[in-house]
């Protein structure tokens, strides 16, 4: 797996519960610590997902809004998906190095759901 960059993507989710078929989101890239710290603190939306590089656990201390969580494997399994409302501390997964957030209710939609593989595109290349 190639190593990303804090920018913009997109998301790629297979297997979800549409039958199978694959659900294209806009997607952040936040790999750098200053952008994982920041994730969506102070925003009251937003257009797609966000995934936290690495990442096993997160917190909404100071969010304005409930957010849905997967932590992702290695491979990009959904390993877990919680819907977590703000002020909220998240237990870290062992096994998950990574952590998908967007706005409460969107993750259902996309077919995010464990046993779900996602993948991500940056620049045209999936990666």
């Amino acid at each position: 797996m190639a190593r990303w960059r804090d920018g913009r993507g997109t998301l790629l989710v297979r297997g979800g519960g549409d039958g199978g078929g694959v659900r294209v989101v806009p997607l952040e890239i936040a790999v750098s610590y200053r952008a994982r710290t920041r994730g969506l603190l102070g925003r009251d939306g937003l257009d797609g997902a966000i995934l936290l590089s690495p990442a096993n656990g997160i917190h909404t201390f100071r969010m304005r809004m409930a957010i849905d969580v997967a932590y992702l494997d290695r491979r990009l399994n959904v390993i877990a998906v919680r819907t977590m409302r703000p002020g909220r501390l998240g237990m870290p997964r062992l096994r998950s190095r990574h952590v998908l957030e967007a706005e409460a209710g969107a993750m259902a939609g996309w077919g995010v759901e464990v046993g779900a593989t996602v993948s991500v595109s940056v620049s045209g290349e999936e990666e």
